[in-house]
């Protein structure tokens, strides 16, 4: 987990609003991964949000200050467990959408849940 906090720290933040960011587009696949990261401002990275092949995994760029809110760092751990410490590729988090978008909307807002259980 440390070598994977440590690798997407290293993106360098921007000065912009925190979370303005945050945007979700399905993944297209007539695009290759050099096409779909082209489009990832500095300071932010992708993430690949959904939980089972029922429904859709959908891509979303958000910042890179989210590794420092405790809530986040709860869905990258919930990532290694599913999938592993080795992850190659756009980082995947096992959680719906719909909840995923739950999480940012709070920390937009201020709030601080106590646990992913809140939102989903």
């Amino acid at each position: 987990m440390k070598k994977l906090m440590r690798r997407l720290s290293r993106v360098q933040v921007t000065h912009s609003t925190q979370y303005s960011m945050l945007r979700s587009e399905p993944p297209d696949p007539r695009l290759g991964p050099a096409k779909q990261g082209s489009d990832v401002p500095q300071g932010h990275f992708p993430v690949y949000v959904g939980i089972d092949q029922t429904a859709p995994t959908r891509r979303f760029i958000v910042s890179a200050e989210m590794l420092r809110q405790p809530i986040f760092v709860e869905l990258l751990n919930r990532s290694a467990q599913e999938y592993g410490y080795e992850q190659r590729g756009v980082l995947r988090i096992p959680i719906n959408a719909v909840a995923f978008e739950r999480v940012v909307e709070s920390l937009r807002q201020g709030q601080q849940p106590l646990s992913l259980d809140e939102l989903v």
